[in-house]
């Protein structure tokens, strides 16, 4: 039924109930997303088989009531909904997430150091994000929007081609990214000690849920948003 040569990207894309069985196996499917299923199978040394059959019955499971496919909706709608879900969330989050590390540093970083590394590069994460919400919200955005109303054919954008600042946010989105991974290994998978305190726990559970809205958030952009944004520029 699915070809296994085909990218875990094109999976993403293709299948919008891959991104879920992938999250869970640890199948990088936004900013390592090249890789053919069989290839990134491997890596995660899962089989590819049980894969196939997992994607086939979450698909099945989903069919009364399908996923958005945002492959073929309105670029706008597809933005909105970036901005109103995840843009959202990440505001939400940041500052949540750094009172927490904060405190839990406070009182268990003597006795494990790897806390004070993560609250520095959480800290790091929070100051690109915010800064990378507002340039999609202010400039990226809106000029995608006018291109699929053409209404931007008789003016030039300061940045040139659309590729100029999508090239920036894919850089970004591979930094965040690669802070994410950081943390997770630090931490062994946010997963706390024993002897760690509720907020502790608390923490751990909500930077691995942080984790996987942002690579939810990153593949809507770097494998859909921005291709259809590229092709349809160049129309």
């Amino acid at each position: 039924m699915y070809d296994v040569s085909k990218t875990v990207r094109e999976f993403a894309v293709e299948v919008p109930q891959a991104t879920r069985l992938f999250e869970t196996l640890g199948i990088d499917y936004c900013c390592g997303g090249g890789q053919t299923l069989r290839d990134a199978c491997a890596s995660a040394n899962v089989s590819v088989d049980e894969v196939v059959g997992k994607l086939v019955a979450s698909v099945k499971q989903s069919a009364a009531s399908p996923a958005a496919d945002w492959a073929s909706a309105n670029l706008t709608d597809l933005a909105d909904y970036i901005v109103t879900k995840h843009h959202a969330f990440v505001r939400q989050e940041l500052p949540r997430l750094e009172q927490l590390l904060n405190k839990v540093a406070a009182k268990h970083g003597e006795t494990h150091p790897e806390l004070i590394k993560i609250r520095s590069i959480f800290r790091s994460v929070n100051d690109e994000l915010t800064s990378h919400l507002m340039k999609e919200e202010q400039i990226l955005f809106p000029y995608i929007k006018e291109l699929e109303a053409q209404k931007s054919s008789n003016r030039r954008p300061m940045f040139g081609s659309v590729r100029n600042p999508i090239h920036m946010m894919e850089i970004e989105h591979d930094s965040a990214g690669d802070a994410m991974k950081e943390m997770r290994d630090l931490s062994r998978n946010f997963a706390a000690p024993e002897e760690g305190c509720f907020s502790y726990k608390t923490l751990y559970q909500g930077l691995a849920e942080f984790e996987a809205d942002l690579h939810q958030h990153i593949h809507l952009e770097n494998n859909i948003l921005f291709p259809r944004a590229i092709a349809l520029e160049g129309k």
